[in-house]
């Protein structure tokens, strides 16, 4: 007499499982590929858009700017305050660094977006190594400027001074 082998029933069938495990992966694979797009748009600086020094600021956002003096000549940072604004930037605050002896004019990054830094560093002719990052998300700006004794080698205040 010939037995049957006895099988259990599982509670999972493998084909089934088979397919979840499939679309979880497809599933993590989508979610990756927007992370990426995501990072590669946020991130990553089009070099063509700052270039274009000549137009208004092109985004929608406007970069909101802080101008602060540090190299103790009255009446500069009103000046690049004037260019700024005639280039559609947002500069919220003016005034006066706590020091009047800063050499060369540095760009703060507050808010962790250097691109921000960089298209103001590029509309002024300061060098991006100029640029440094301090994120203070208190401050409720995204960029600001201490004008440095530097100050007449900038593109507004060669024209202005």
């Amino acid at each position: 007499m010939v037995k049957k082998k006895e099988t259990k029933k599982s509670a999972f069938n493998i084909k089934s499982v088979t397919l979840l495990q499939k679309l979880l992966i497809l599933l993590l694979f989508l979610i990756n590929l927007f992370l990426i797009y995501n990072i590669i748009k946020n991130v990553l600086p089009f070099k063509s858009e700052v270039q274009n020094q000549s137009q208004p600021y092109p985004f929608k956002e406007k970069i909101q700017v802080e101008v602060l003096n540090g190299c103790g000549v009255s009446g500069m940072a009103d000046k690049l305050t004037e260019y700024l604004r005639e280039k559609s930037f947002d500069v919220v605050n003016i005034g006066n660094y706590r020091s009047f002896e800063i050499e060369n004019s540095i760009i703060i990054d507050r808010t962790g977006k250097l691109f921000n830094a960089l298209i103001i560093s590029d509309s002024i002719g300061l060098k991006n190594s100029n640029i440094i990052q301090q994120i203070n998300r208190e401050y409720l700006l995204d960029v600001t400027i201490i004008l440095g004794k530097d100050y007449s080698q900038l593109i507004p205040l060669k024209k202005r001074s």
